[in-house]
């Protein structure tokens, strides 16, 4: 096998032994895993608020977003939760291989979860704001439906890829919120990265 997946391989294997040597009790550890990324995700939707659409944040409109925070960091969490399980089976197979190209299209499908996550978000502040429309006694959308606002989000996409320039903040909100989401990908790549310049250098790992 090529020196540099042999050497991704054996990075990736040491970090999955410590996961396991070092992971509390399950009865403890999953629901500490989803509470860890319901704060993440809190974090970055008011990260993202305040330093994208700070002028929303004013007077009746931040009630508004304030209730919105809280379905949208639960299905978050609820996503990156999944994903995360879903990582470590891809991990275990991703070990167990002994082909360059088979290695590779395991951790490739970390990828395909970062892709969906783009459109997670965009499920996730669909039917946040429809749930916080249908809770309220006096709604700012009285007439909007689920459907609405599905429709809504995806012309903001489609005008973000069309006039990318145009929609800046839009498309930097979206990468915010799926910060916590591309984990495991930025992970992969990291030690991708690693990997090739410690047999570059022809250095022991560390």
């Amino acid at each position: 096998m090529n020196p540099i997946i042999v050497q991704w391989q054996r990075s990736l294997y040491d970090l999955h032994e410590y996961y396991i040597e070092n992971r509390p009790r399950k009865f403890i550890f999953y629901p500490g895993l989803f509470i860890f990324f319901i704060l993440i995700n809190d974090l970055c939707y008011w990260g993202a608020m305040w330093t994208a659409f700070s002028d929303l944040l004013i007077g009746r409109s931040f009630q508004y977003y304030y209730k919105v925070q809280f379905p949208v960091a639960i299905l978050g969490a609820l996503f990156d939760s999944l994903s995360f399980y879903v990582t470590l089976i891809i991990v275990r197979k991703a070990l167990q291989t002994t082909s360059k190209e088979s290695f590779i299209g395991h951790l490739s499908i970390d990828l395909i979860i970062a892709i969906l996550a783009a459109f997670w978000v965009l499920f996730v502040f669909s039917i946040s704001g429809w749930i916080i429309n249908i809770t309220e006694s006096v709604s700012w959308f009285s007439n909007e439906t689920l459907s609405d606002r599905n429709a809504l989000y995806q012309e903001r996409v489609i005008a973000a890829i069309k006039e990318p320039t145009k929609n800046i903040r839009n498309i930097y909100f979206g990468l915010v919120m799926g910060i916590s989401a591309m984990i495991p990908t930025t992970i992969h790549l990291f030690m991708a990265a690693k990997s090739v310049i410690m047999v570059l250098l022809k250095r022991k790992p560390i």
